[in-house]
């Protein structure tokens, strides 16, 4: 399996429009690795799309993907769903009778049932679905699925809308948590990973410089992880590497930043990597 990140930021991308703190001038000035779009991962291998940002189709035109066999959806928040109109692009508007692709989506039954209820999301869906451009599954919870000879099982969090996904292969074992780790710690059962993507979670306080950017009393520190809590939990896992995602603009950790933390947490023993739109791993 390979990985393929193609978007790293969260609800609040960087650079986020009309701000001009520092990591939004330098990602503005500098583009990427520096600038951060979207929350999307790509499995190559089995070829699984994780989640669909409304960045989603500059991100495959700038990427590695050259078809995608299946999409998952880690739950129903707006930054993880609204490109999901990419989904029109299998359609062949240049021949008639149309060739149009048609894209499995595997979402879980909770995550199902969000859809239907908020953002007219599943009614989207059902179009798609409608115009042959998609089928949809819901998977019953406790079940996985095969996607060629790859099997996917989703894992609810502990926060139970949120889907974690496990893919398993040849021997290779990779878990890619999209977001929402709050209150959750990796169960015994989970095993040995060879890889996991995992969210950096709220940076109340800049590890680098003891800086506090969040409020002690803010709400967010209840209802998120922290980063703190987030390397808590690698600690806890049986996990070769790490690589963390879903940085946002509030946390004020630029890439320079986060490349010199990484000396630091790998120097003690964690081999955490800090993603960026556009970066590529082996398995």
């Amino acid at each position: 399996m390979r990985v393929e990140f193609l978007g790293t930021g969260g609800a609040s991308t960087i650079p986020t429009p009309f701000c001009d703190c520092a990591v939004c001038t330098e990602a503005r000035e500098r583009g990427r690795p520096y600038a951060r779009s979207g929350p999307a991962t790509f499995v190559h291998g089995p070829d699984v799309l994780i989640d669909t940002p409304e960045e989603i189709t500059a991100q495959i035109n700038r990427s590695r993907v050259t078809r995608i066999a299946a999409c998952v959806y880690s739950h129903c928040h707006p930054d993880h769903t609204m490109g999901r109109r990419f989904w029109e692009t299998n359609y062949d508007w240049r021949h008639y009778p149309p060739q149009s692709r048609c894209t499995d989506l595997y979402i879980p039954e909770r995550v199902a049932q969000d859809f239907e209820a908020f953002y007219n999301t599943w009614g989207h869906f059902r179009y798609f679905e409608q115009s042959s451009l998609v089928r949809l599954h819901r998977v019953p919870d406790g079940e996985s699925f095969a996607v060629g000879d790859t099997l996917i099982t989703p894992m609810a969090l502990a926060d139970d809308h949120v889907y974690a996904y496990l893919f398993e292969t040849d021997g290779q074992r990779v878990l890619i948590a999209a977001d929402e780790l709050v209150g959750w710690s990796p169960p015994t059962s989970l095993g040995h990973l060879d890889l996991a993507v995992l969210p950096i979670g709220i940076v109340e306080v800049n590890p680098l410089t003891g800086e506090r950017y969040t409020p002690e009393d803010h709400p967010v520190l209840s209802s998120e992880a922290t980063f703190e809590q987030t390397l808590e939990m690698v600690r806890q896992m049986d996990v070769d590497r790490v690589f963390m995602s879903h940085i946002e603009e509030p946390d004020q950790m630029g890439y320079d930043d986060l490349l010199e933390l990484e000396t630091r947490l790998q120097a003690d023993g964690p081999n955490i990597t800090f993603a960026y739109d556009g970066l590529v791993t082996d398995v």
